[in-house]
């Protein structure tokens, strides 16, 4: 009769989060969530090789629970609002699980097919895509995502104050929608910069 287990990828990725939101990226140890799952350190290498790999299991979590967050936010008929509640909730998202989503952009995992990113971008691309047409949703996307890494980022380091305003998101998000609302301006700004 074979021994039970004692544990599953489930029960050690749940582990790993609660390790990962109250010490951060840098105190995660596989040894401490074996300690917690009560199981030796070498009982979690079944399920992820080493710390690398639990890593990139934890940034696709992230990225399966940012899209669950924005799609949320993305009801509504109005393209220009659906960009606006989208950029609320993925600041949101970032303010409120930043050890989780500092994995999230420190850690690539590929692209591949049905992956949780590729799943992500795939639905940015889509949101997008109301606003600029099929033919620059890729790169208005690219922007826009950008636009929202470096506002999450800037204030994680809380770098705003009076010489650098938070209200500089909102500028930016505003040139953004601008430029994506004018779809003969999109294509004389891709002009432009070859």
């Amino acid at each position: 009769m074979p021994f039970p287990s004692k544990t599953d990828r489930n029960a050690i990725l749940s582990a790993a989060l609660e390790e990962l939101s109250s010490g951060g990226i840098r105190n995660l140890s596989l040894r401490n969530i074996a300690a917690t799952l009560g199981l030796a350190p070498n009982a979690l290498y079944r399920y992820f090789s080493d710390r690398a790999a639990l890593e990139a299991a934890l940034a696709d979590e992230c990225a399966r629970r940012l899209e669950v967050a924005l799609r949320k936010a993305a009801h509504g008929s109005d393209a220009a609002k659906t960009i606006r509640r989208l950029a609320a909730a993925y600041l949101h998202f970032a303010r409120d699980n930043r050890n989780l989503y500092e994995v999230f952009m420190s850690f690539h995992t590929p692209d591949h097919a049905g992956s949780p990113r590729q799943s992500l971008w795939s639905f940015t691309v889509e949101q997008v895509q109301h606003m600029t047409g099929e033919a620059h949703a890729r790169e208005a996307a690219v922007a826009l995502w950008a636009l929202l890494h470096g506002a999450a980022t800037l204030e994680a380091g809380q770098v705003h104050g009076e010489n650098k305003p938070a209200s500089g998101f909102e500028f930016g998000l505003n040139a953004w929608l601008l430029l994506a609302e004018t779809p003969s301006s999109a294509s004389r700004a891709k002009k432009s910069v070859r």
